[in-house]
């Protein structure tokens, strides 16, 4: 492709740049934070939980300080709970292996918790300025409208293809301005339904836009199904205090706390099933006195 893409992008990106809080900083930790809350949460959401987090650890050095239950009570409600775990054993390892300062390469950063390819290239390339390549949900779908990649982008052969246009099309120099373009573009304009092609910077270089494929490009494989479980949890006081227990270190939300109980076996109905697992949780046996709520989570 030899239309300008790249630079008709970075033209529309420096006058219709999203304002963002983390934007305003060039603090590569501040950077890291916020990539790592953008991870499957939309902005809107991601903006109070940076401010809240910035306020209470402003440094690399005070989260690495903290406890890692006060590290999950600041991230409380953001949910993958994971990515707060790993920020903060990252954080532990740039005090102690790289002297309190986050490396400025993608292949380092990769060696961090909680950073991928993804999120290495764009800290690279937003924090420090490398010429690395970024691809997040949204600049896959629009590299995969503007050359009309039709191998599935969440297949391997997809994302081996997406990343080698990727390489190629990165304007050298500009590569943080130029991967968070291809971000706001794929939020606000190249969108997976409904694409507004009429507005887009670069649609006269997209051969999606050109041969009438925006509506059915990128092509995905089916997700598997999401399970379905019913739970049943007990809420047991006792003074004004309540019962709460601890989660695994391993597994689904790991390291959080809750009210004990679990999921429904074949044959339990709910009364039965609570009784089961605070006998086999606690080792006391209960009988359940009421139904507080009936909730879908």
């Amino acid at each position: 492709m030899t239309c300008p893409f790249a630079q008709l992008l970075l033209n529309w990106y420096r006058q219709h740049a999203r304002t963002l809080p983390w934007r305003s900083s060039r603090d590569p930790y501040a950077i890291w934070v916020s990539e790592i809350m953008l991870q499957q949460t939309q902005v809107d959401s991601v903006i109070p939980y940076y401010t809240r987090w910035m306020q209470r650890f402003p440094t690399i050095k005070t989260l690495a300080d903290a406890e890692e239950q006060a590290v999950l009570k600041v991230w409380e409600g953001l949910g993958y709970y994971s990515r707060a775990r790993n920020l903060h054993k990252a954080a532990m390892l740039v005090m102690s292996d790289y002297n309190g300062v986050l490396p400025d390469q993608a292949p380092d950063l990769e060696k961090l918790p909680g950073i991928g390819p993804y999120t290495a290239g764009a800290i690279a390339s937003i924090a420090f300025g490398r010429n690395a390549a970024a691809l997040d949900g949204n600049i896959k779908r629009v590299y995969a409208r503007l050359f009309a990649v039709e191998e599935p982008i969440n297949s391997p052969a997809g994302i081996k293809q997406l990343d080698h246009l990727a390489q190629q099309a990165l304007p050298s120099g500009d590569a943080g301005d130029y991967n968070q373009a291809l971000m706001d573009l794929g939020s606000s304009i190249c969108t997976a339904r409904n694409p507004a092609c009429g507005s887009c910077p670069i649609s006269s270089c997209c051969e999606a836009f050109r041969t009438g494929q925006q509506n059915t490009l990128p092509v995905k494989n089916a997700r598997p199904r999401i399970p379905h479980y019913t739970v049943t949890a007990a809420v047991i006081a006792k003074d004004q205090k309540v019962l709460l227990a601890r989660r695994p270190d391993t597994g689904m939300l790991a390291g959080l706390w809750e009210y004990p109980g679990g999921k429904l076996e074949k044959g339990e109905d709910l009364h039965t099933c609570l009784k089961r697992e605070i006998l086999e949780e606690l080792g006391v046996e209960i009988e359940p006195n009421g139904r507080i709520g009936l909730y879908r989570h």
